[in-house]
């Protein structure tokens, strides 16, 4: 399995109680670094509080699991 399918089975649940749905989570090279997106969505709008809520409740799941 990939990075990306690993941590979208990691985070999903926890994301989705928290009122998000993940659209896609990709792990790309851009300019020789690599980088974790998390494309989220909910009924409404998105905003930047929004990103910064669901990187709230990603981030230690990553942690505990580097």
């Amino acid at each position: 399995m990939d990075i990306a399918s690993e941590v979208k089975k990691l985070i999903e649940e926890s994301v989705n109680a928290s009122g998000y749905i993940i659209d896609e989570v990709l792990y790309v090279k851009e300019d020789g670094n690599y980088y974790l997106r998390v494309v989220i969505d909910k009924n409404g709008i998105i905003d930047i509080e929004d990103c910064v809520n669901v990187t709230h409740i990603v981030d230690p799941i990553l942690d505990d699991v580097d």
